[in-house]
């Protein structure tokens, strides 16, 4: 029989597993922008435009080469730029672009209204409460708004 830490945990990867693709899909099929982008441009556009790949790399919970590839396509697509880090030759600072936050402010309403229905809906405002208390116990400073 399973733990109580492991069918937490089974529960938090099956909700995971289940709602990430369809928040995907919502927001690619209104705004034709990947779920992986727009959190790039979420991590951006919080951070006032800019961030360390290093630290986008956290806070996007990517390895840090899947980033590089992200904000290489980011790049391409005109919503992304790379900016020297004058104080470490080593790194780069990841810069979003108008474009860029045009794109990430068309998509927003998409991502909170699913994330209103899906996560939301089911749920009371008591239960809201004890599972944010709860997964920001668990994620420790890797807590981020939307």
């Amino acid at each position: 029989m399973p733990s109580d830490a492991e069918r937490a945990w089974e529960a938090l990867l099956r909700a995971h597993a289940r709602l990430v693709p369809r928040f995907d899909r919502e927001v690619q099929q209104a705004t034709a922008l990947p779920l992986t982008w727009y959190d790039v441009l979420l991590e951006l556009n919080s951070a006032g435009g800019r961030m360390t790949m290093g630290r986008l790399a956290e806070r996007v919970v990517l390895s840090r080469t899947r980033v590089s590839r992200l904000v290489d396509e980011l790049a391409r697509a005109g919503m992304v730029g790379r900016e020297a880090n004058p104080a470490d030759g080593r790194s780069a600072f990841a810069v979003i672009t108008e474009e860029g936050r045009r794109r990430f402010l068309d998509a927003a309403p998409v991502y909170l209204d699913a994330i209103e229905r899906e996560v939301g809906g089911p749920l009371t405002g008591d239960e809201l409460r004890t599972l944010t208390t709860t997964l920001e116990k668990l994620g420790g400073d890797l807590g981020r708004s939307t």
